[in-house]
């Protein structure tokens, strides 16, 4: 009975400390939620960071919808795709609606030698905000041995998907750097944080986007450079292939909306509340069921691709 009771007071404390710690935990969450969705407050970007804001992927979706909220916000937008067309509607739409210059680019990421034009043409340029965005996703789920002219979509993926990011980078870092200020916002997925079958190859390089994006702000915090993780759920976009917006499928304007607030207070984020939620639904989830919940989705949106064409 002696040894009972010193163990029976230990447990006793191991169980209030855990009950301590996960309340503490919660409160956390609910403060941070709190923060980031339901209260006001100044946005984390703007012409404090520097002039001029650059957006990859421009002419549409989401880098579109980034490209008009930092001007919203007074900063000065390059804009970077590939069609010089598009371009110029873009940046005629946000010189006239929100008063602010813009300078476009027009260059393929699928290429690797159009680096040296991007240097020159932002040159002089202090840039205080760089959104990774451009992105490449497959025309449809597929097993990787059946994805269509697999070759050239590695190259294409990883050129658009990895390189690009790690390209950009480097071209702007040096000069936020030097003032010791600047944000750079990369563009990943969800499909980078879980594991996606049938969409292998975008799966990891979205995954790459996200472990490049911690770990380069771990190592910049302390200079003063912020560095965000985006990883949406599904958006209705293009890319997504999704036309109507719904609860859980936003448009890019208001997925964009609430992700800005996020900058500099979430260098991990999911952009959006509803997304935010379902990333903590799917957090809890074994993985064998969130494997087998995706294989099956993924199968049914390749057959019926298949069938519809």
């Amino acid at each position: 009975m002696e040894h009972v009771l010193p163990a029976a007071g230990f447990l006793y404390w191991v169980g209030a400390g855990t009950e301590a710690y996960l309340a503490l935990r919660i409160s956390c969450s609910l403060l941070m939620a709190l923060r980031l969705w339901i209260l006001d407050h100044e946005p984390g970007v703007g012409p404090k960071l520097g002039e001029w804001a650059v957006v990859t992927g421009s002419t549409d979706g989401i880098g579109k919808s980034y490209a008009e909220q930092l001007a919203k916000c007074g900063m000065k937008i390059v804009l970077i795709s590939r069609s010089q067309d598009k371009l110029n509607q873009v940046s005629s739409k946000i010189r006239e609606k929100f008063k602010v210059d813009t300078k476009t680019i027009a260059v393929d990421f699928t290429s690797e030698d159009i680096y040296d034009k991007i240097k020159t043409s932002l040159a002089g340029l202090q840039i205080g905000v760089l959104v990774n965005n451009v992105g490449m996703s497959y025309e449809y789920p597929e097993y990787f041995l059946e994805i269509p002219d697999l070759n050239n979509t590695i190259k294409k993926l990883i050129n658009i998907n990895v390189l690009s990011v790690c390209r950009m980078t480097r071209l702007v870092l040096p000069g936020m750097a030097g003032r010791s200020k600047g944000a750079i916002l990369n563009i990943s997925s969800v499909s980078g944080m879980y594991p996606v079958p049938q969409l292998t190859i975008y799966s990891a390089t979205k995954a790459f986007v996200d472990f490049f994006s911690q770990r380069l702000h771990e190592e910049y915090k302390s200079k003063g450079i912020f560095v965000q993780s985006v990883l949406p759920f599904c958006v209705a976009t293009k890319l997504a292939k999704i036309r109507k917006p719904t609860l859980d499928k936003p448009s890019a304007d208001t997925f964009v909306k609430a992700a800005v607030k996020t900058v500099g207070l979430q260098s991990r984020t999911d952009g959006y509340l509803i997304h935010s939620l379902l990333g903590s639904v799917m957090s809890l989830m074994p993985s064998w069921m969130y494997f087998n919940m995706s294989m099956s989705l993924n199968k049914s949106q390749s057959s019926f691709y298949t069938i519809d064409n």
